[in-house]
């Protein structure tokens, strides 16, 4: 497992309907076994809110964390598609614009506002390969949010959604992580994305994996998975977190 927690399928789970102006969303939810004052958005990769993202949040709340993981799918009923169904994620995704997103992650946050009493700034979003992307996106036009963190997050520099050009609204704490070897995100991309975060006066950590390529640290793919890499990945995410929404504050 990409992450040490090896208790993460005992969380407590829950499905759950958010509203949006685009109609309802499913969500699903994990709660630690303590009340939590702190939340993490697990944002989905091209597949939907699958086992492994379950899992994910799962981990999150075994460390303490609400977490939860929106069906970015909802607009067109898909639900989740398996690995090998890569050619019918594409033009889902592609589909999926800046303003869909930001609809999205704010409804997910007024729901943890009013109903978990969980504030913007004690929210953080994590997202993985299109969910990468969606949560630079998302933290681009939401303010105030605890923290953001990218895990190989395609179309962030280039293509139809490139959003580097709003860098500059950036008011939220950054982690990125991304393999050497990923053909979706080539170093010159992600030079660009250092450097309009720099410019833009981002608090941030970018990180670049030797050996590792696209969805290194998704242990659900085991020919893409990289353990090293992973691990080392998810130690700095942790302690990230930790850092920007300490427990207890």
């Amino acid at each position: 497992m990409a992450d040490s927690t090896s208790t993460a399928s005992a969380a407590d789970t829950e499905l759950h309907t958010v509203p949006t102006p685009d109609g309802p969303m499913r969500m699903y939810a994990a709660r630690p076994d303590a009340p939590a004052n702190r939340a993490v958005i697990v944002l989905q990769e091209a597949f939907g809110v699958n086992d492994h993202i379950q899992d994910i949040t799962r981990r999150y709340a075994a460390r303490g964390l609400f977490a939860v993981a929106p069906d970015l799918f909802h607009r067109n009923g898909v639900g989740t598609l398996d690995y090998q169904q890569h050619a019918e994620a594409m033009p889902l995704i592609g589909a999926i614009g800046a303003d869909a997103i930001v609809t999205d992650v704010g409804a997910v946050l007024a729901y943890l506002g009013t109903t978990e009493n969980i504030p913007v700034s004690r929210a953080a979003i994590h997202g993985f390969c299109f969910g990468g992307r969606a949560a630079f996106t998302a933290a681009t036009a939401i303010p105030g949010l605890g923290a953001t963190v990218v895990f190989y997050g395609p179309g962030i520099a280039a293509g139809p959604h490139a959003v580097l050009d709003r860098a500059k609204f950036i008011d939220a704490p950054m982690l990125l992580h991304v393999g050497a070897d990923d053909p979706t995100i080539p170093a010159e991309q992600v030079a660009a994305i250092d450097n309009a975060l720099t410019e833009a006066g981002v608090t941030f950590e970018s990180y670049v994996y030797a050996g590792a390529g696209h969805a290194f640290a998704c242990d659900a793919r085991p020919h893409m998975y990289r353990p090293e890499p992973a691990q080392l990945a998810w130690q700095r995410t942790h302690e990230f977190l930790e850092r920007q929404l300490p427990a207890g504050a």
